[in-house]
């Protein structure tokens, strides 16, 4: 197997928004024992600026790189940890991001999904979700969790899921956490006879090789959609994350994640986990 370098890269604006963000990061760092690259991303400059204030330029990146140093030693109360490094970049954020996630060196990378004015509105973390290289982690600014004893796999009734549940695996030995296989389907469906059940057992039995607990609920979808039954569900039982599997479909403007993910993206609160059709290496310390 093929091994990263251990890293985490989260984007973050030095401010109010930023905070949680950070702490959020940094627990995420402590109990995974990961390096992390904090990236600050500056708007571009017009072409004159560009051209003929290029000093004026590199100035006001020091100058942001200094104030997310002053807010990275706030948060922390000290100096600047050693297992973290600083970043500032200017220009597009969608553009920057998907251009490190091509560069590699990242095991998952961290960004805002509430909307805050430094971060990725929804339509680019949509984007960024679907054409990032490596695996994407959204996280709510007014949503901190250190309970990671439950994590849910949303699995989408439409979609067979072939790929190996690897950093399932990985983060439910991290938290010694228990799995949840979650599947909606219509009332007059026979569960145990459903696409959903047969998908969700088959995971189910894959992690269970591995050592991992789990169990598999099938819920009644009525008339709702299937997100919403499957979003209100996580909302009750408030896992520490929530782990997906990205399934593209075709748009007007290109591929993008399903409707799917996306709602269960940026409706759950918790931290949702994206994993997409790269098949990318794992971390160092990991093990089948």
């Amino acid at each position: 197997m093929i091994y990263r370098s251990n890293n985490i890269l989260a984007l973050i604006s030095p401010d109010e928004d930023g905070k949680l963000i950070l702490n959020q990061t940094l627990f995420f760092q402590k109990s995974l024992g990961m390096n992390v690259f904090l990236l600050n991303i500056l708007k571009k400059p017009s072409l004159y600026n560009k051209l003929f204030r290029a000093r004026n330029l590199t100035f006001k990146k020091d100058e942001s790189l200094e104030r997310l140093k002053k807010f990275v030693e706030s948060v922390v109360e000290g100096e600047v940890p050693e297992f973290m490094a600083l970043r500032v970049k200017v220009g597009n954020p969608l553009q920057i991001m998907l251009l490190q996630s091509k560069k590699g060196g990242y095991e998952f990378m961290i960004v805002d999904k509430s909307g805050s004015q430094q971060g990725l509105n929804k339509y680019e973390i949509d984007k960024f979700i679907s054409r990032s290289v490596c695996p994407v982690m959204t996280i709510n600014k007014d949503h901190f969790t250190d309970n990671f004893k439950k994590i849910i796999i949303p699995v989408d009734v439409s979609r067979a899921t072939s790929k190996r549940l690897l950093w399932a695996t990985y983060f439910a030995r991290k938290f010694n956490a228990k799995i949840e296989i979650v599947s909606a389907l219509k009332s007059n469906l026979s569960s145990r006879n459903s696409l959903a059940w047969k998908n969700a057992e088959k995971l189910k039995y894959m992690l269970f090789q591995r050592g991992i607990k789990c169990n598999v609920t099938i819920l009644t979808a009525h008339s709702w959609e299937y997100h919403k039954v499957i979003v209100n569900y996580i909302e009750k039982e408030k896992p520490g994350l929530v782990i997906i599997r990205t399934h593209e479909e075709a748009s007007t403007t290109g591929t993008q994640i399903s409707t799917f993910v996306s709602k269960i993206v940026h409706q759950c609160k918790m931290p949702v986990f994206t994993v997409n059709k790269f098949i990318n290496p794992m971390p160092v310390d990991f093990e089948y």
